[in-house]
């Protein structure tokens, strides 16, 4: 056990070094031990209690969500709680099956159940948590702050839907039909086509059944909030199918029972085509399923954190669903992630430390030995209504009605995602809303416009009335002034070009004082410029260079390409001196001391710094 921390502490150590933040912490548990006492035993063995009552059937709902046992769903809530808080950060978060999570998977293998199907499951889950743990080490949760909102919302809200259609299936107690490829329906459109095309065989006693759920949830969400409403509803469900089972009247689909030696133990199984034929068809699906647990765990951790006054560290979070996901694995689970329900409870429940998640996890394990033998007696249309109950409350509409009234971005962003989820397979929808909202940033952020300036007679820069525009000028000043990087390169490139259609323009000083950021292709940009300017006999010069830019060019050789002596540092104390100095020197190349002068600058950013 020693060897395996001193080797754990290693690696985590050489992987971590490779930034500049503080390291991951192997076991951050010992720090709650230290002040562990009776009274915090008590207050986290209520809020356990709590959760457990929520946990043991929603991971039932979340294992009927992906189509797998419901066995995979409560087995990896157990394990889940009980292994992530020993290497999370936050004290309050509960791991699992979640909706999201669980929805990637059902879209995935939709309609394909067999036993070939199923026994790749705990095998995606090692990677998925190989993955996280590998991103932890490597600080990746840090980037997840980028991934806008507005793509969470309309997953959500996608994500909600395709629920919702997917489980009408066990409410109206009718099978869908198989495709030619032998898989189910996975579209949001397909599924409802299939569905309305059993209308003729529904189930009445299934519709029955969900009517009750649904019901005695509603009801107890109403007028008996504090009660755990999900777990009593599917008992008065459950009493609902016993007695009727009892008097010869009811006949629907039910779960199988299951026993302890059910689970499998140890490393995943691998098909006969071998392990890197099954990690290359998984990759893709389990990079998708990472990305959703590390950006559900980050959302979550910085919530409660913000409630508690922790300080999160969501590297630490993601490591800790990282090693979760290898346990998950390890006893033949399903992805498990941060669960908002199940973790919200557990904070307003009064949890004081990560042992509360402890608890719960084990007070779920002794459901799963116990509670096995009766889940003949839980019908799925009952079980399906309660799914759509708690998918109904994923539509959030008040942070819809932000996203789509902010800014046309946001709306394109969540409509793109929305549409998406309910078009593709979720794993393909997600990284499709990133990818969109990447885009419309850097278009955003990739806008250069000039307008005109000159020097007064004070010595101070200006704006250049119409009346007073220079139209001949042979020098001419570009100020540049926010992001030169690789989305802003060819649209900076072509409007300095098109600066230089003026036929008695020689000389061009850019102005770089405000600039940032400059990459590999800005600088290539830039040396097409230059190589553009001295092929019609004209010249480049730049004044106002930060130390940051000047280090960009002389790394890539472009010192030497424009010449020292035609660039001009940035003089903090005196913002325009460079720039004077950038006129001498132009000066001096055309031989003359009494030229036109025109200057430019980018309106849109003129608030961010002086000139």
């Amino acid at each position: 056990m020693r060897k395996t921390r001193v080797l754990l502490q290693s690696l985590l150590a050489k992987l971590s070094a490779l930034s500049p933040t503080r390291r991951l912490d192997p076991l951050p548990l010992r720090n709650d031990l230290r002040s562990y006492n009776g009274s915090k035993f008590a207050k986290d063995a209520r809020a356990a209690t709590n959760v457990a009552l929520l946990a043991f059937p929603q991971g039932m709902a979340f294992a009927a969500i992906a189509e797998l046992p419901i066995l995979y769903g409560i087995v990896t809530g157990a394990v889940a709680s009980v292994i992530a808080p020993l290497f999370t950060g936050s004290r309050h978060t509960i791991l699992g099956p979640t909706n999201a999570t669980a929805l990637i998977i059902a879209s995935h293998f939709a309609g394909t159940a067999e036993l070939g199907s199923i026994s790749v499951v705990p095998l995606l889950v090692l990677l998925v948590g190989g993955l996280l743990i590998l991103g932890a080490a490597l600080r990746i949760a840090d980037l997840i702050q980028y991934v806008s909102r507005s793509v969470v919302v309309g997953y959500l809200t996608g994500a909600a839907v395709l629920i919702i259609a997917n489980q009408l299936r066990h409410v109206l107690g009718v099978t869908l039909e198989a495709g030619p490829d032998g898989h189910g329906p996975r579209t949001f459109i397909s599924i409802v086509l299939a569905t309305m095309r059993q209308g003729q065989n529904l189930n009445w006693h299934a519709v029955g059944l969900a009517a009750v759920g649904g019901g005695a949830y509603w009801f107890i969400r109403w007028r008996l909030p504090r009660l755990p409403a999900f777990a009593i509803a599917l008992l008065v469900c459950s009493l609902t199918y016993y007695t009727g089972v009892h008097l010869g009247t009811l006949q629907v689909d039910t779960f199988a029972a299951f026993r302890l030696t059910d689970l499998r133990f140890g490393l995943p199984q691998v098909s006969s085509r071998g392990i890197f034929y099954d990690l290359n068809t998984l990759f893709g699906l389990a990079l998708s399923v990472a990305f959703l647990c590390a950006l559900e765990n980050s959302v979550m951790s910085k919530s409660l954190a913000s409630r508690s006054g922790d300080r999160p560290d969501v590297n630490q979070d993601m490591f800790g669903v990282g090693v979760a996901n290898v346990a998950s694995a390890l006893v033949g689970g399903m992805p498990a992630s941060a669960s908002l329900t199940r973790s919200a409870l557990n904070f307003e429940s009064g949890a004081v430390s990560r042992f509360s998640s402890i608890l719960s996890g084990l007070l779920c394990g002794l459901g799963l030995m116990s509670l096995g033998p009766l889940m003949i007696y839980v019908p799925k249309s009952g079980l399906a209504a309660l799914i759509i109950c708690v998918a109904v409350s994923l539509v959030n509409r008040r942070q819809l009605r932000i996203a789509l009234r902010a800014t046309p971005s946001d709306a394109a962003v969540l409509l793109t995602t929305f549409v998406g989820a309910l078009l593709m397979p979720l794993n393909l929808a997600i990284f499709l809303g990133v990818s969109v909202s990447i885009m419309l940033y850097l278009r955003q952020a990739a806008r250069p416009h000039l307008r005109e300036y000159e020097f007064s007679e004070h010595g101070e820069l200006r704006e250049t009335g119409e009346e007073g525009a220079r139209h001949h000028p042979a020098i001419s000043i570009v100020h540049v002034e926010g992001e030169l990087f690789f989305g802003a390169a060819e649209l900076f490139r072509t409007q300095i070009q098109a600066t230089c259609a003026d036929p008695d323009l020689r000389i061009v000083i850019l102005r770089l004082k405000n600039a940032r950021h400059l990459d590999a292709t800005s600088v290539m940009a830039l040396e097409e410029l230059i190589r553009f300017l001295r092929s019609t006999d004209r010249q480049l010069i730049i004044s106002g260079a930060t130390k940051e830019v000047y280090r960009v060019l002389k790394n890539s050789g472009m010192v030497e390409v424009i010449g020292r002596e035609n660039i001009f540092l940035n003089s903090p104390r005196s913002p325009n001196l460079s720039t004077r100095k950038a006129l001498l020197r132009a000066q001096e190349w055309l031989g003359t001391d009494d030229v036109e002068v025109r200057i430019f600058f980018d309106p849109g950013r003129e608030t961010s710094g002086g000139h």
